[in-house]
């Protein structure tokens, strides 16, 4: 259910610390469309709290006594699913919690960052504030363990712009995502068989402590082999390239094959999500003439629909996520919007489209 104008988003803050419940309090309670509902301790509490109060949006710590953030978020959501944003140290332990927590079903995470910096802290109240408002102000559709499965493809519209007969076989394939993309690429790539036959690149809005740990949960989860793309890379038939945090990606041609360019934000100050989905997009067209396929998935704002542009302008193939499925319809929205989408299928099928347009 949307937000209704003019509501105060309320929101329930589950910590163990009493300086970060202070801290996330802080920042939440100085905002006139944010009203704290009330706080917890433990996981325990929260469970308790969530169904008591209510709450639009929950803020969830990971390790806690008691009953830590994972064991709450799956109780929450099989008792009074709501909204869970987890906040999460930037650990490789705290990043293997995360997804397991978004697993379980939260809807997206905001790094924790204990450090004294001013432009630290800036950083943290800006994306907590940005992150409630938005998974508050978003259908809440998120598929969680426990819950029922996707919809059956039969009941579900699908949006054929172009017949995927009629789209030349792919080279190469790229994804991006942001919130809510941990879990669906993770359902994508888990439907792409062993024999794959082309390169996979994927793009997702994610601080770099996470990236690494992410590459791993999907090495162990999916048949292809992923790992965390690294300046120079080849790409590979059957292999995914995850983009790393904290800098962006770009493809181009090397000789009869393509290879990774990792470049500092500073390389390309116009663009706002790090890692960029439209940098890779566009030049991963580019470097394969068009004999490519984009997938954009779920994701708050519009990045990647400028790369679909380019795709499509190269006359390679394109897939979108529905709003059905997805926890955050912005990004695919977009694409939409835009025009440069030819198939807008639910989650559980896009991974079927893709290895019809592979094999050609």
């Amino acid at each position: 259910m949307l937000q209704k104008p003019g509501k105060k988003i309320r929101v329930l803050i589950v910590d163990d610390s009493s300086f970060m419940r202070m801290a996330i309090r802080g920042v939440l309670s100085r905002d006139p469309d944010i009203e704290v509902v009330g706080a917890a301790v433990d996981g325990a509490e929260g469970v308790s709290r969530a169904a008591l109060l209510k709450p639009d949006v929950i803020t969830m710590d990971v390790e806690m006594p008691r009953m830590d953030g994972i064991s709450a978020v799956r109780q929450i959501m099989a008792t009074a699913p709501t909204r869970v944003i987890m906040v999460s140290t930037l650990t490789n332990q705290g990043a293997q919690a995360t997804f397991e927590a978004l697993d379980a079903g939260a809807v997206d995470y905001v790094p924790k960052n204990l450090s004294d910096s001013p432009g630290v802290q800036e950083q943290f109240r800006d994306e907590l504030l940005k992150k409630v408002k938005e998974v508050a102000n978003t259908s809440f559709n998120r598929k969680f363990s426990g819950s029922p499965a996707t919809p059956p493809q039969a009941d579900l519209p699908i949006e054929r712009v172009r017949p995927l007969q009629h789209i030349r076989k792919a080279g190469y394939l790229g994804i991006g995502a942001s919130t809510g993309g941990p879990v669906a690429v993770q359902e994508v790539l888990a439907a792409l068989p062993a024999n794959f036959p082309i390169p996979v690149v994927v793009v997702i809005h994610m601080p770099k402590a996470f990236t690494a740990p992410y590459a791993e949960r999907l090495n162990a989860k999916c048949k292809l082999q992923v790992k965390e793309a690294a300046d120079g890379d080849m790409l590979k038939p059957g292999q995914v390239l995850l983009a790393p945090g904290g800098g962006h990606m770009t493809l181009a041609r090397h000789g009869a094959g393509i290879t990774v360019k990792i470049s500092p934000p500073s390389a390309y100050p116009r663009h706002f999500y790090i890692p960029s989905v439209d940098l890779m997009m566009s030049s991963l067209a580019e470097a394969a003439s068009g004999s490519m396929m984009g997938v954009i998935l779920t994701g708050m704002g519009n990045d990647g629909m400028k790369g679909m542009q380019m795709v499509k302008s190269k006359g390679g193939a394109t897939i979108v996520q529905d709003e059905v499925t997805c926890t955050v319809y912005g990004m695919p929205r977009a694409c939409v919007e835009g025009g440069v989408a030819d198939e807008v299928l639910p989650l559980s099928q896009i991974g079927t489209a893709i290895a019809l347009i592979s094999a050609g």
